[in-house]
């Protein structure tokens, strides 16, 4: 178990209900299956307030942040599940992000992003499947030093996509998702051993 990369999953939702929060659970399991060793994090767990500067300023960071970041330090890989809201990222995703780039003293700057690698997936009632907001959360990644895996998968339709058992229920989402998700655990592993 130890040598299995590891590999911290999450949805950019808090709703309940969210096709991406599903989608992250599949997207764990897949993880697990190629050989990884998935984290599965729900950010309505963090409780993460709205970054605001001056908060940070008088408080320090938030115990949910702390605890995101905490997960991040540990964590090579990064499998997110992401939201498309109005053709980009969610404002919950990009809050985490936020928040998780912020230094702590004696903490360089984005050491939570550095060296790791990131692969991407979104689920979505319309057809496109998230694909628009993909676009945006792969540039916001490669701006603060994570290296995004070329693979992708979006999930139309996501509305009718999952089994009862929270499986995808079309072969080729369900293949997707399994070699994006071994592609990860495959370039974690060698990350890995080249640190």
């Amino acid at each position: 178990m130890a040598d299995r990369p590891k590999v911290l999953v999450f949805a950019g939702s808090t709703r309940e209900a969210s096709l991406n929060r599903r989608l992250a659970k599949a997207a764990a399991a897949a993880v697990d299956a190629a050989g990884g060793a998935a984290t599965l994090v729900e950010l309505r767990d963090l409780a993460l307030p709205l970054y605001d500067g001056d908060l940070e300023e008088r408080s320090g960071l938030p115990d949910g942040a702390k605890r995101l970041k905490a997960l991040f330090r540990v964590h090579r890989g990064l499998l997110l599940a992401c939201p498309e809201h109005n053709s980009s990222v969610s404002a919950c995703l990009k809050n985490a992000i936020d928040w998780v780039s912020r230094s702590e003293p004696g903490e360089p700057a984005l050491a939570c992003f550095d060296g790791k690698v990131a692969g991407l997936c979104s689920a979505s009632p319309g057809a496109l499947g998230g694909l628009r907001g993909l676009a945006a959360v792969r540039s916001i990644l490669g701006n603060i030093r994570v290296l995004v895996l070329p693979e992708q998968v979006a999930v139309g339709k996501a509305h009718e996509a999952f089994a009862e058992d929270g499986s995808l229920r079309d072969p080729s989402q369900r293949t997707g998702i399994e070699r994006l998700a071994a592609a990860l655990v495959r370039v974690s592993a060698a990350l890995d051993r080249a640190a």
